[in-house]
């Protein structure tokens, strides 16, 4: 467990930088990610863990890539659903012992009606793990009809804890080290919605100094102009402790010197 636990957040600084590219299995070919392959490849020197689904893993990623593996291990409605997080279990933990993962990914619904199927489902999974020495990333939601702040993102990243979650994904609010104080595993933001650069690094930034250990970040990522330097910049102020206008000058240097290169 702890061996798989320090691939995923970086011993020598407590941090990580979490490529998330699961989002076919709810979206199917999202934007940026139609040839998952061809976008994914050139940004994995740049990423600690890769987060992503089975099905992807066995079809886009060669087999000798290096990079510690995430797998997303529910799911069971689409985009086209009304209730759109009411997930299940999809994988076993055999499966994600076959593919060597260093942890796998569940999400959990707070504050709807379908909350205690998911919590219970999501309970199975950590029973599962731990006997297998597989960390449990718990991702977290919440119900429509709830705020989307630091008292509901406590409510449900604690929940996670005490059910067994050995890190916690969630949204960074206002107030978010409220949400990481009452959570006593590490705890790693969401990218969230694509959004301008400047927004999405600043965003890291405050995230890392109200105390998250990185980001799992995807569209914000592979949606980006130049995705190669957008993650690159992320790493700066992630691991490079950089300010978000420091990394988006990053940014800004790399797209120009790589479009020059064209």
């Amino acid at each position: 467990m702890k061996n798989r636990l320090s691939r995923i957040i970086k011993p020598k600084d407590g941090r990580t930088v979490m490529l998330a590219v699961d989002h076919g299995y709810f979206m199917g070919p999202t934007t940026g990610l139609e040839q998952l392959d061809k976008m994914v490849l050139p940004l994995l020197p740049h990423a600690d863990t890769l987060m992503l689904t089975r099905g992807a893993l066995r079809n886009y990623i060669p087999a000798d890539t290096d990079v510690p593996i995430v797998l997303r291990v529910s799911g069971g409605t689409s985009i086209l659903n009304d209730e759109l997080l009411h997930e299940g279990i999809t994988v076993s933990m055999e499966d994600a012992v076959r593919l060597n993962v260093a942890g796998v990914a569940f999400s959990i619904m707070v504050g709807a009606k379908y909350e205690r199927d998911t919590l219970l489902a999501f309970t199975e999974v950590v029973d599962e793990a731990q006997s297998l020495g597989i960390p449990v990333i718990a991702v977290t939601a919440v119900g429509k009809d709830m705020a989307r702040d630091a008292k509901y993102m406590a409510l449900a990243s604690r929940i996670a804890v005490e059910l067994g979650a050995n890190i916690v994904k969630t949204y960074y609010v206002d107030g978010f080290e409220k949400v990481v104080e009452s959570c006593p595993v590490p705890v790693v933001i969401a990218g969230g919605k694509k959004t301008d650069e400047i927004t999405a690094l600043t965003t890291a930034y405050n995230a890392i100094q109200a105390g998250a250990v990185g980001v799992d970040m995807g569209r914000n990522i592979f949606q980006a102009h130049d995705p190669v330097a957008m993650i690159q910049a992320i790493n700066a102020i992630v691991h490079g402790n950089q300010k978000p206008d420091e990394a988006y000058q990053m940014l800004n240097r790399s797209q120009n010197a790589r479009y020059s290169r064209r």
